[in-house]
C-alpha cells in the first residue's frame, strides 16, 4: 500500500479522542490569537493574491507567536487551523491533517530540517491537502489522490528567514493542499506512489511513518515569546537571571553555552530590524536580560535598535559544542552573566510552553491578552463556530493585483 493511502485511510478513520479535541480547541485559540495580533502587518495588504486560507495562514505565522509540534519541527497548527476553519472542517478535519503533519514530519526528521528545508512547509502543503480532504468529505482514495496532487507544492527553504518570504511560504503551501483537495473531489487523477517518491527525494522513507498513538503525537509546544522556536529556551534561561542582574549597564560579559544543532535556524547575528531578531540567538538573550517581557515591543524594529541593547550584544559570547543529537532541543542552554554584582548562571532543558514545561493559565492569559488587546475579544471568543467570522472581521481582505489591475478576491472554499 503507497504511503499516500495509508496516511489517507488513517486520516478518514480518525475518531478523536476527549483529549485530542481538548488540544484541538487550545491550538484553534493560540492560532487565531496570533493571527489577530498581526492585523496590522503590512504584509497582509499584499497578499490578495492568496486564497482565503492562504491568507489566514500568512497572518498566523508572520509574527512567529505559533505553537510547534517538536518532533518534526513544523508550525503543525498555522497549516491546519486555517484550512480547517476556511473549509468548515472543525476540530476533527484539524486533528487528521495535524496528525498527516506530524508523521510526515517526523519521518522527515532533523537530518531534513538541518539541511535548510522550511519542515513546516515541505510536510505542509499535504498536511493542508489532508485537512481540507477530510472537511470536504471525502473517501480514503480521493484523500490520497489530494494528498498526490499537493507534492508538487513540498517545498520552502530556512534561507527565507527574518524575511516575509518565510511566511509567505506557509501561505503557499495552504493553498497548494486546498486546491489539492477540490481537484480530487471534482475527480481528477493522480499517481499516489508520487509521495512515496517525493520522501524518498527528502530523505525519508515510508516505513519511518508511525500511525500509533494520538492524533497529534507528543502534543504542541506553545509559543510565550512571538519569535522562533529555537529562542524560547535561551530566553527562558535569561529571563530566570533578570532579577538577580539589576544593572544590565554593569553586564561585562555574557557567555551562552548551548548545542550546535539548536541554533539552526538562527541565522542573523547583529540584527538590525524585527524580523531578523526573531532569528537572533544574541539578540533574543540580552532583550530577555533588559525587558521585562520579551513581547511585542521587543521584537520591533525600534526595540532592535536601542542603543543600550545594541551595546550589550557586543559583550556576549556563544560557545556551541556537539552532541550526539543534533537536534533544534538537544542538551541543556547553560548561561553565565559576570558583572559588577558577581557571576550569575542559569540552565533550562525544557523551553516554557514545551510539553515537559507546560504553559500555566496565567501565561496563556497574559499571550491572549497581549494578542487580542484592541479586538474587544477573549479567548472564549474564539471557537470553531465563530472563528472564521472573527478572522473575517478584523483582517484586511485585501484586493488581488493582476497586471497592475485590482480584481476581486475570491475565497478558496
Amino acid at each position: 500500500m503507497t504511503t499516500a493511502r495509508q496516511l489517507a485511510d488513517w486520516a478518514v478513520a480518525l475518531d478523536p479522542t476527549p483529549e485530542d479535541l481538548a488540544l484541538a480547541d487550545r491550538s484553534l485559540q493560540d492560532t487565531v490569537a496570533a493571527a489577530l495580533c498581526a492585523r496590522d502587518e503590512p504584509l497582509l495588504h499584499q497578499i490578495g493574491v492568496l486564497g482565503r486560507a492562504g491568507r489566514w495562514a500568512v497572518a498566523s505565522h508572520v509574527v512567529d507567536f505559533d505553537d510547534l509540534h517538536m518532533p518534526s519541527t513544523t508550525h503543525i497548527s498555522t497549516i491546519c487551523v486555517p484550512v480547517a476553519l476556511d473549509t468548515a472542517g472543525g476540530a476533527r478535519a484539524y486533528l487528521a491533517g495535524a496528525g498527516v503533519m506530524a508523521r510526515l514530519g517526523s519521518a522527515l526528521g532533523w537530518d531534513h530540517y538541518s539541511a535548510g528545508w522550511h519542515a513546516t512547509t515541505t510536510s505542509g502543503a499535504l498536511a493542508s491537502a489532508a485537512t481540507a480532504a477530510i472537511a470536504l468529505g471525502l473517501d480514503a482514495e480521493r484523500t490520497a489522490i489530494a494528498l498526490a496532487l499537493a507534492v508538487p507544492a513540498s517545498g520552502g527553504v530556512q534561507r527565507a528567514f527574518g524575511t516575509d518570504a518565510k511566511s509567505l511560504q506557509v501561505g503557499f503551501a495552504v493553498d497548494a493542499g486546498v486546491r489539492a483537495a477540490h481537484l480530487a473531489a471534482a475527480g481528477v487523477t493522480a499517481e499516489l506512489e508520487v509521495v512515496d517518491a517525493w520522501l524518498r527525494l527528502v530523505g525519508a522513507t515510508a516505513d519511518t511513518i508511525d500511525l500509533a498513538g494520538p492524533a497529534i503525537p507528543d502534543g504542541l509546544a506553545v509559543k510565550l515569546f512571538p519569535c522562533c522556536y529555537a529562542l524560547q529556551r535561551p530566553i527562558g534561561a535569561a529571563a530566570s537571571l533578570r532579577s538577580a542582574v539589576e544593572d544590565t549597564n554593569a553586564i561585562t560579559r555574557i557567555l551562552v553555552r548551548t548545542p550546535r544543532g539548536t541554533v539552526k535556524p538562527l541565522i542573523h547575528h547583529r540584527p538590525t530590524t524585527g524580523l531578523e531578531a526573531k532569528f537572533s540567538l544574541e539578540y533574543a538573550v540580552a532583550a530577555a536580560l533588559v525587558d521585562e517581557h520579551c513581547g511585542f515591543a521587543t521584537f520591533s524594529d525600534d526595540g532592535v535598535n536601542r542603543p543600550a541593547l545594541q551595546a550589550l550584544l557586543r559583550r556576549l559570547e556563544v560557545d556551541l559544542h556537539d552532541e550526539d543529537a543534533q537536534q533544534l532541543l538537544s542538551g541543556r542552554v547553560e548561561l553565565t552573566v559576570e558583572s559588577a554584582t558577581g557571576v550569575h548562571t542559569a540552565e533550562l532543558v525544557d523551553p516554557p510552553g514545551s510539553p515537559g514545561n507546560p504553559p500555566t493559565g496565567a501565561q496563556l492569559d497574559h499571550k491572549f491578552a497581549d494578542c487580542l488587546d484592541g479586538t474587544g475579544l477573549s479567548a472564549a471568543d474564539l471557537t470553531w463556530a465563530d472563528a472564521s467570522v472573527v478572522l473575517t472581521d478584523h483582517l484586511p481582505t485585501p484586493a488581488a493585483v493582476l497586471n497592475g489591475t485590482p480584481t476581486p478576491q475570491g475565497d478558496a472554499s
